[in-house]
């Protein structure tokens, strides 16, 4: 049985490799494939990173956050997910914290994220 874990999780590796390193902080721009009855199209979804969890794991996922309309969307993404067909790092963030749900309450000008230099 510990094989079957040690193949996916090679092969996990080997498909979170094809990605950019990001973190918290970090303006990404992740191209999903939606199936819409039998047509297949690609979203993109383009925000800052609030958090990375489950490091190293095979159920690792991040969540990106964005506003549209005014209203603030965030959608958590399972990094070894076949349907993420790339990320693009748009910019690096300078942030010193590991997760930033104190955007949340934050709008405007007060959610800006400084750019790493």
């Amino acid at each position: 049985m510990s094989e079957l874990i040690k193949f996916v999780e090679e092969e996990n590796k080997a498909t979170k490799e094809k990605f950019p390193k990001f973190a918290a902080g970090d303006t990404v721009n992740v191209h999903y494939k939606i199936k819409e009855g039998n047509k297949e199209r690609i979203q993109q979804f383009q925000g800052s990173v609030l958090q990375i969890r489950n490091v190293n794991t095979s159920g690792e996922t991040f969540t990106v956050r964005k506003i549209s309309s005014g209203v603030g969307v965030e959608r958590i993404f399972p990094i070894y997910s076949p349907n993420i067909e790339k990320i693009d790092l748009v910019r690096k963030g300078r942030v010193r914290r590991a997760r930033l749900f104190y955007l949340r309450g934050r709008k405007g000008k007060a959610a800006r994220i400084k750019e790493k230099i």
